[in-house]
């Protein structure tokens, strides 16, 4: 079941369930393909959604997952967060082969916070930069409140360069692949390196 979070004169947010991770693998998968890929058959679109809602479903029980609907009910933006609890295999080390207590650190004080199945309708009239800035305050919150704590995350190089350019502080920790039709950089981020822009943009959590 949704549990309504927040509405803007165009939009709604809301945090969603297990019964909507279907939807959100849907949408984050057509949105990519859109997005980054001039051919593609149905049948790839089928398989690469049922990959994306097997792989959320091990993340379920952990999980905050937001999804932005417009006034007639459409999904136009999405985003997911978990905290690893050091067993379950990242998204990272699973495309990547990255461990982050081998590549950032192993103390027991730091946490770890996967960022992922970010995805927006750039075609539904709304300001794409409006809803990233809102979707990361959201999903950083827990961040932000832990300390010693980091973000991992999978990012398309486009978006990267936008995060840099808002103020996220990232760390490149790999080379780039090709994934779900696009460029994708391994990356994290301390809590120190997200403080800048969750300070600049928090308002837009307070004031929704």
């Amino acid at each position: 079941m949704e549990k309504f979070i927040a509405q803007t004169e165009s939009y709604t947010i809301w945090q969603i369930s297990t019964e909507n991770l279907f939807e959100l693998a849907e949408f984050v998968v057509r949105e990519n393909y859109k997005h980054h890929v001039g051919h593609y058959t149905d049948e790839e679109i089928q398989r690469e959604i049922a990959l994306v809602y097997q792989e959320e479903l091990l993340y379920a029980d952990t999980s905050v997952a937001f999804l932005v609907r417009n006034l007639q009910g459409h999904i136009i933006g999405s985003i997911r967060i978990f905290k690893w609890d050091r067993h379950q295999i990242l998204p990272i080390q699973k495309l990547f082969g990255i461990n982050p207590l081998t590549s950032i650190h192993a103390g027991e004080e730091y946490s770890y916070w996967h960022i992922g199945r970010f995805a927006i309708d750039s075609f539904a009239g709304i300001s794409t930069l409006t809803l990233f800035k809102q979707l990361m305050v959201y999903a950083i919150h827990p961040i932000i409140q832990t300390e010693q704590s980091y973000m991992v995350a999978e990012t398309d190089s486009k978006l990267l360069k936008v995060m840099n350019a808002l103020g996220i502080q990232t760390t490149q920790l790999g080379e780039s692949l090709n994934y779900l039709a696009s460029e994708t950089i391994p990356v994290c981020s301390s809590r120190e390196g997200l403080i800048p822009f969750y300070n600049r943009y928090k308002g837009l959590r307070a004031a929704s």
